[in-house]
This record gives structure tokens, C-alpha cells and sequence, in this order.
């Protein structure tokens, strides 16, 4: 190979060499971009489970510590003992598992009405469903506690439970993936006999696994967090769900911090092993057409 050939080769790798650096030190900055933020949303619950493990009287020094004199995994023992917060965690996945299944089950056959059935007012009727988003809990308690109250529903899972699994954000995400759905599927079901109910659950629902996912997840962490609502309605320890077992560690004396952080770790875990259990679908979800913009 000549002088000259191997001048012309240079001048093509070189470019390739340095494009490839960039690309490399553009992934690499990428990456820790968003490490950092990745590190700034998880700084609250690592500083709370540190917490946790931490003596009372360590919990605010002077100088902030990051870790204790002592590591003291007996806080989360005695947090689970103090209060009975096992009961807590019962009933707040009895409320959540039920409230989440219901609310996707209305969610569902609310959406298919205003999505695929014909009828008059249809999308006037939606538009004022999807208004009533903008009322926020507080305008609704005081009604709400007087419907409850006269049937009699107090202290009851029931009181927990049905008042919010009829909302409108469920109705309104799912019209919005059924809409992406052509309705040539449903209308090869029908003409081969099947019922709507039929189409509805053989045809439809399969091709909504993420989303559905997604209204599941939404909805069992809103009543799994829900505080204002089970305050006004619960009376008795019983029936007490996370957040109010949360508000026992706050007493006339001081808040016991340790014992508080250490409850605020368990009552974190359901929640985080139902993502990590759909993480997957979530994402698919969420970049689908319901979130994603279309």
C-alpha cells in the first residue's frame, strides 16, 4: 500500500475514532446525569431507613450523621409492637387490593360505554364525568360522610373502599387506549356471535394488560396512601389503616422518630414490590398512547 493510500485510510478512521468518543463520553455523561437524579429522589428514603436503624436520641444531633453510634434493627421490632401495626398493614391491603380491583373493574366498563357504545349525550355526559376531576377531596368528604353515615357504613371497609373507586381518572385513561384499539376487532367478535361483554373481556382486555397495569398500580398506591378519608371515617383502632397507624407514633409527649421511620420503611414495602413486580408493564403503559401523548 502506498504513501498515499495509507493517508487516505488515516483520514477516514480518524473521524470515526473521534465520532465514536463522543458518542462514548455522551453516554457516560448521560448515564451519570441520570444517576444524580436517580440519587436526589431516593435521598428521602435512604435517609429514612438510615433513620430507622438509628437510637432516638441520635435522630437529631447538632451536626447531622448519616449513620448512628449503633445500627438498632430492634426499631422495627418495636415499631411492629408498640402499636399493632400489622393490623395497620392488614387492613391497609384489604382496602387497597379491593378498592384498586374495583376501580379498574369501573374504570373498564365505564370507558367501553363512552368509547364503543352509541348513545344520546354520550359526549357531553363524558366531559362532565371527566369535570368532576377538578374537585379535590376536601369539597367531597363532607357529602360523602353524610351518605356513609346514614347507611350506616361506619368503621367498615366498605366506607373505605367505595366512595373513590368511582372516578373519574380511571374511566378517562381507559377510554383513551380503548380509542387506540381498531374497532374492526370487535366488530369481527360481534359478527361471529359473541356478546359485547364477551368481546369486551376475550378481545379488548388482552391488548390492555399495561394500562390496566398501570390504573392498578395508581389505584392501590392512592388507598394505600390515603390519610384525610379514613381519618373522618375510621373511629377504632380496628379498622385504623398505614397512615392513621403512622399519626400513633405522634403523641403529647414528642414524636418517636426512630420508631416512626422505622414504620414508614414497612409501609413502603408493598408498594414498592407491586412496581418492581410490574415494572415492565408499567413502562409500556405509561409510553403507550394513553400517557404518551397521542
Amino acid at each position: 500500500m502506498s504513501d498515499r493510500d495509507l493517508s487516505a485510510t488515516a483520514l477516514l478512521i480518524l473521524p470515526r475514532r473521534r465520532h465514536q468518543r463522543r458518542s462514548t463520553l455522551k453516554e457516560w455523561l448521560n448515564t451519570a446525569a441520570i444517576a444524580l437524579v436517580a440519587l436526589i429522589f431516593a435521598f428521602p428514603f435512604i435517609w429514612m431507613f438510615l433513620t430507622a436503624l438509628k437510637p432516638e436520641n441520635e435522630v437529631f444531633t447538632a451536626t447531622p450523621q448519616i449513620f448512628g453510634s449503633e445500627i438498632r434493627w430492634a426499631n422495627f421490632v418495636e415499631a411492629w409492637t408498640v402499636v399493632p401495626f400489622g393490623r395497620f398493614i392488614l387492613n391497609g391491603l384489604i382496602v387497597a387490593i379491593a378498592g384498586a380491583a374495583l376501580s379498574v373493574v369501573v374504570a373498564v366498563l365505564s370507558a367501553y360505554a363512552f368509547s364503543r357504545l352509541r348513545f344520546r349525550f354520550r359526549d357531553k355526559l363524558f366531559l362532565l364525568f371527566v369535570l368532576t376531576l377538578v374537585l379535590p377531596q376536601e369539597v367531597l368528604v363532607v357529602p360523602l360522610f353524610i351518605m356513609i353515615n346514614s347507611w350506616g357504613w361506619n368503621d367498615t371497609y366498605g366506607a373505605l373502599i367505595i366512595p373513590f373507586a368511582f372516578t373519574a381518572f380511571g374511566t378517562f385513561l381507559m377510554r383513551q387506549f380503548f380509542l387506540t384499539i381498531p374497532i374492526e376487532y370487535e366488530e369481527a367478535a360481534l359478527i361471529d356471535g359473541a356478546s359485547r361483554l364477551r368481546t369486551l373481556w376475550s378481545v379488548l382486555l388482552p391488548q390492555l394488560v399495561a394500562p390496566l397495569s398501570v390504573l392498578a398500580v395508581f389505584s392501590f398506591i392512592g388507598y394505600w396512601n390515603s390519610y384525610l378519608w379514613p381519618l373522618i371515617i375510621i373511629n377504632t383502632q380496628d379498622m385504623a389503616t398505614v397512615p392513621l397507624g403512622l399519626g400513633m407514633f405522634t403523641g403529647q409527649f414528642g414524636t418517636q422518630w426512630s420508631l416512626l421511620m422505622a414504620a414508614s420503611t414497612l409501609a413502603v414495602i408493598p408498594s414498592l414490590i407491586l412496581v418492581l413486580l410490574l415494572q415492565r408493564q408499567l413502562i409500556k403503559g405509561v409510553t403507550l398512547g394513553g400517557l404518551g401523548g397521542r
